[in-house]
């Protein structure tokens, strides 16, 4: 297979189940593995609710596929898209594909690509089943790339001056809007603490490289990005009272690396009672 940068991805798009105004932001995070050589989006054309995709085709050059919708609230475009996946996969054209939709009918597609050596990457909205989250190799939510679109969108504020430096070098969320953001669960604590465990060495430093290679394998839909984080190392810093985070850089390189260690929990140290003295009479 080639590098990950130079991946050919088919990008087959369900235009039923995604709105026309994220596909901009969809096929940049598609950019982030491999090269989209072929972007197909099906849909019944002659209907209503598909009609603001006329813009997004053209300037992202994008092949709508017509296909009609035969029986009254059925959808016939899942067909097609499967069949296509199928061809382009014996066509020996791509590396890789991105299925943009939130119906669990393409999980049994998304099990048939990897077991045929593809990487699967889904995309789709926080309500996509589980079983086809779990059949893709990495999931996206919809719901990140919008809110990354409009954060970049916004005009930039000045920064308070107690919170200047860089994503990486902020210990809190303290530069992120937390109400925007999904809360980090004691699930979310627990799968971060198993996988920095599995990959850590005799003295209990694990490469964050590993752990973010491990979590992707265990959870398709992890992303930092759900918390408010761009990266792992952030957010793992935001987690300062489970995990110790440390750069080394080894002598011959120099080049430095961010490891990371369980925190050892702290024992509460219990204050002896402090006895009272009685009085003749009994009363303390």
């Amino acid at each position: 297979m080639a590098q990950s940068g130079d991946l050919k991805i088919a990008v087959l798009i369900d235009a039923d189940n995604v709105s026309s105004s994220t596909i901009e932001s969809i096929l940049d995070e598609v950019k982030r593995y491999g090269i989209p050589s072929i972007k197909r989006i099906y849909a019944d054309w002659t209907k209503s609710h598909v009609s603001g995709w006329k813009e997004p085709l053209l300037t992202h050059a994008i092949t709508p596929i017509q296909q009609y919708s035969y029986t009254s609230g059925k959808n016939s475009s899942d067909s097609a898209l499967i069949i296509d996946a199928m061809d382009i996969l014996h066509g020996h054209q791509v590396d890789g594909f991105t299925i943009v939709s939130s119906d669990s009918d393409f999980t049994r597609l998304a099990i048939r690509l990897r077991e045929s050596g593809k990487m699967v990457i889904g995309v789709g909205e926080k309500k996509t089943p589980k079983p086809f989250i779990a059949a893709c190799d990495k999931f996206i939510y919809i719901e990140i790339l919008s809110k990354e679109t409009a954060a970049l969108s916004q005009p930039k504020e000045k920064t308070p001056p107690e919170i200047v430096g860089t994503a990486d070098k902020l210990p809190k969320r303290a530069a992120r809007d937390a109400k925007t953001f999904d809360p980090i669960d004691r699930e979310t604590v627990d799968l971060l603490r198993a996988t920095v465990n599995d990959v850590a060495d005799e003295g209990g430093w694990a490469p964050l490289s590993a752990i973010g290679g491990l979590i992707g394998k265990r959870k398709p839909d992890f992303d930092p990005r759900v918390y408010g984080f761009s990266k792992l190392t952030p957010l793992f810093k935001s987690l300062d009272k489970y995990f110790e985070v440390e750069e080394k850089s080894t002598e011959k390189t120099k080049i430095k690396h961010v490891y990371i260690k369980i925190r050892e929990a702290r024992k509460a140290v219990r204050k002896k009672p402090t006895r009272q003295r009685l009085h003749p009479d009994g009363a303390i």
